[in-house]
């Protein structure tokens, strides 16, 4: 189940001529909003299917189904969303506090969700076990990046002109300090990633429907810059710091072909399975976590190019060559096996094959919502208020309920 903030809808404080601070309700994005019915939808179909096609379902290790654009997107979209909320601070601290709130509104629901609360909902059987609640999850994820981003915004946004002047990279140097954090995220996680020596490590079956059940394995190791399921930097960081007892008890790689007998799918292990296939890794654990904020201060820089760039042709062109930048990017340094696409490990492939993707993605939407709100609904009833409404109705919330119930009952029927 993936998360779906959304920062933008929420009222912006803008300053009036006498200095008093006022609220005034934040302006929609069309295309954003669809993009964001696009992800729920995907996010449906994922979840309700992804179990019995596995050409859709999360990768078990190294390459990008379809289930694993939607975390990401989802991400660049609240990158988006945070440019655009912030667009002017007037109250820095005001904002901070709304930030705050929204953080701890996320890590909330990501706990109560994720976190083991509900034990067997079909038996109505809740509560938590604290020896073995999940820290980390999707809304946790989400709940990190937004923090950290908003935070940056809020403290170096200064009074700019909403039109750049015609310079080339200007955006990108009106926003340096953002872009530092970026390259300091990213030297940290390669640093770390393939710097940091991973130990033997062990640990005890708790599934019981396994014949090994309570069984202690000894996993080897005793390396660095291994990214391979057992001896990564990603999970070793995560053992010491949550707790293996703290982590996803049933990690995609049980579907990887070293472990499962009928694998990409889920199924009994294979006779010569390596013992680490039962044990828990962490999908959205710390340093990963970490990485993935990379993909939302990609999605705040889309969401600049839309307030300081006016016209239709400049904006798509910035979107439509960073995102093609970041797409071959990430996919040469997978092909070259330099840097393997990788969800779990949130690897620099991964960031730069989903943000060009998702980039990419909203500019279509961009000019798809463009086209149909100016040459359909506005000129056919010769009216831009009432072609809005009914765009918005019938493009926009039927259009996605319908796909979303849709995807939802192939899922159901798939399953069946």
């Amino acid at each position: 189940m993936e998360g779906n903030p959304n920062p933008e809808h929420s009222v912006r404080m803008e300053e009036t001529k006498d200095g008093k601070v006022k609220p005034t309700k934040a302006k929609r994005v069309a295309s954003l909003d669809i993009f964001r019915g696009l992800t729920v939808a995907m996010m449906i179909l994922v979840d309700d299917a992804g179990g019995e096609w596995q050409m859709i379902g999360h990768a078990p290790w190294n390459g990008c189904n379809l289930a694993d654009f939607v975390m990401p997107f989802f991400l660049f979209i609240v990158g988006m969303a945070i440019a655009l909320s912030f667009k002017r601070v007037p109250n820095r601290l005001l904002a901070v506090k709304k930030v705050i709130l929204r953080t701890l509104k996320l890590l909330f629901w990501g706990l109560l969700l994720q976190g083991g609360y509900s034990h067997a909902p079909d038996k109505l059987t809740y509560g938590v076990d604290m020896k073995r609640i999940r820290w980390c999850g999707i809304l946790q994820r989400i709940a990190l990046a937004y923090l950290v981003v908003s935070l940056l915004e809020i403290f170096t946004k200064n009074a700019q002109d909403e039109v750049l002047p015609p310079v080339r990279c200007s955006i990108f140097r009106l926003y340096l300090w953002q872009w530092l954090l970026g390259v300091c995220i990213l030297v940290i996680y390669l640093a770390t990633i393939y710097g940091l020596y991973v130990p033997d490590w062990e640990f005890t079956v708790r599934d019981s429907d396994s014949h090994d059940y309570g069984k202690v394995f000894t996993v080897p190791c005793g390396s660095r810059g291994k990214l391979n399921p057992p001896c990564n930097a990603v999970g070793y960081i995560d053992r010491e710091v949550l707790g293996i007892n703290h982590m996803y008890q049933r990690p995609a790689w049980r579907r990887y072909k070293a472990c499962s007998e009928n694998s990409p799918y889920e199924g009994p292990y294979r006779k010569d399975a390596p013992s680490w296939c039962q044990a828990p890794f962490e999908p959205e654990g710390i340093l990963s976590s970490i990485s993935s904020v990379l993909t939302t201060i990609i999605g705040v820089h889309c969401g600049r190019v839309l307030i300081h760039m006016k016209g239709h042709w400049d904006r798509l062109k910035h979107w439509v060559l960073m995102g093609l930048a970041l797409l071959i990017s990430g996919i040469i340094l997978h092909f070259t096996d330099a840097i393997p696409l990788n969800k779990q490990l949130y690897s620099l492939s991964y960031v730069c094959v989903t943000a060009g993707a998702g980039a990419i993605v909203f500019s279509a939407f961009y000019i798809l919502v463009y086209w149909i709100q100016k040459h359909i609904f506005i000129k056919v009833w010769h009216s831009k208020r009432v072609g809005i409404l009914l765009y918005v109705i019938f493009a926009e919330i039927l259009f996605w309920g319908l796909v979303a119930g849709i995807l939802h009952w192939l899922g159901i029927y798939w399953k069946l």
